[in-house]
């Protein structure tokens, strides 16, 4: 068995098939290099603040993800995030509308200007980069106009929104069935894709296989919760996120827009040929991008409980990107999983988190983000040319 993986994962990597290994490699590396300069970075208080840390910058990392598996680019997340922000704050606190109702019509806001943008795009072919670069700049504006004089905005620290990052799951019970669960369902879909194949003929995993990974995925789901209730338990950050990036998986794996998404990636003429309707693929990609922005946007104001003119601007657009591009999605297109953002999210504020509780300047932070960075793009381009070497790509 031994001899025959360890076959078959030498090919893959000749080939080119490197899946989410030097992701997590990298990530191994991070948390062993900070463990070292001090104890505290893997202590229960550290991940716990860690795994809510990420939520907001992987939710927008999640959209850079559809946009970035049609080969193209969002660059008016960013400001999205902040203007849905900032429509929920302006209606929630100002003019006293529900939370639940702000917050929806906030996501709306997002989903809109995505809307406009793809389809703006999809229409005049004007490549989405730059159709996004004038709607950050757009979307800003509007930001800041909404806003008004008022500059920022303190959201109530015992709101809806304000929950979001700050709710736990303090009985354990919590935690040991949500990954009792994220193990036995992933465990259930792969047997019945399995059982599937192998009626009609096609190669499929073995049951071993198929249990080494549901081992592996157990102990670790066990091991985050058991740390995660040394603290205060599982977040319910963490948990709305894990279930948005499940289910957006689902979507992209098992269904035929997914399926249309991954083809786009593959070449527009080829699609078009295909009679996929490219247009109405392209603009909702763009939808969906503005869409996880409002909605990260939110989390981001929930982790302060404040909004201000300053939302969705600084860093977070190049940490979107950074985190979707490091988690292993191709800038090629056709390549990646909403997964991605998650394990390139946790890189990114694994090191943020490690610059700050070793003192270690903010220069430096964004010289080893930009070297991962750098890292990822290189191994991507190095795959892509290997699969094609391989007839793969």
């Amino acid at each position: 068995m031994v001899e025959g993986w360890a076959a078959a994962s030498r090919h893959k990597f000749i080939a080119g098939e490197l899946g989410s290994l030097p992701v997590i490699l990298v990530l191994v590396a991070v948390w062993v290099v900070f463990q070292c300069l001090n104890p505290n970075f893997l202590s229960p208080r550290n991940l716990s603040n860690l795994s809510v840390d990420i939520v907001g910058t992987g939710l927008i990392a999640v959209g850079i993800v559809f946009v970035l598996l049609i080969g193209e680019l969002d660059l008016s997340v960013g400001s999205i995030s902040g203007l849905a922000a900032a429509v929920f704050a302006v209606l929630s606190v100002n003019n006293g509308v529900p939370e639940w109702l702000a917050a929806i019509l906030a996501v709306l806001v997002g989903t809109a200007a995505g809307t406009i943008q793809g389809f703006s795009f999809a229409r005049t072919r004007v490549p989405a980069f730059v159709v996004t670069l004038a709607g950050l700049l757009t979307w800003n504006g509007v930001m800041l106009y909404v806003l008004g004089t008022s500059g920022t905005i303190d959201l109530d620290e015992n709101g809806l929104v304000a929950k979001l990052t700050s709710y736990y799951f303090s009985k354990d019970g919590v935690a040991y069935g949500l990954a009792a669960l994220g193990a036995g369902l992933p465990f259930v879909i792969s047997y019945r894709e399995r059982s599937r194949r192998r009626a009609l003929g096609l190669p499929h995993r073995s049951l071993r296989e198929l249990g080494v990974r549901t081992g592996a995925l157990t102990v670790l789901l066990f091991a985050a919760a058991y740390v995660l209730n040394q603290f205060h338990g599982l977040p319910l950050a963490l948990l709305i996120f894990l279930v948005v990036v499940a289910g957006l998986d689902v979507l992209l794996r098992s269904t035929h827009y997914g399926r249309q998404v991954y083809a786009l990636g593959g070449g527009v003429e080829a699609a078009r040929r295909a009679s996929i309707g490219v247009v109405r693929v392209q603009t909702a990609v763009l939808a969906v991008s503005g869409t996880m922005a409002a909605i990260g946007g939110l989390f981001l104001a929930s982790r302060i409980t404040s909004v201000s003119q300053s939302s969705g601007s600084g860093v977070l657009l190049l940490n979107a990107i950074a985190a979707a591009v490091i988690g292993g999605t191709s800038l090629f297109g056709g390549r990646g999983t909403t997964w991605s953002a998650v394990l390139g999210a946790l890189i990114i504020q694994s090191i943020a988190s490690g610059m700050a509780i070793t003192d270690i300047p903010v220069a430096i932070q964004f010289v080893i983000t930009g070297g991962v960075l750098f890292a990822a793009a290189v191994i991507d381009a190095l795959s892509r040319r290997s699969q094609e070497a391989h007839g793969r790509a």
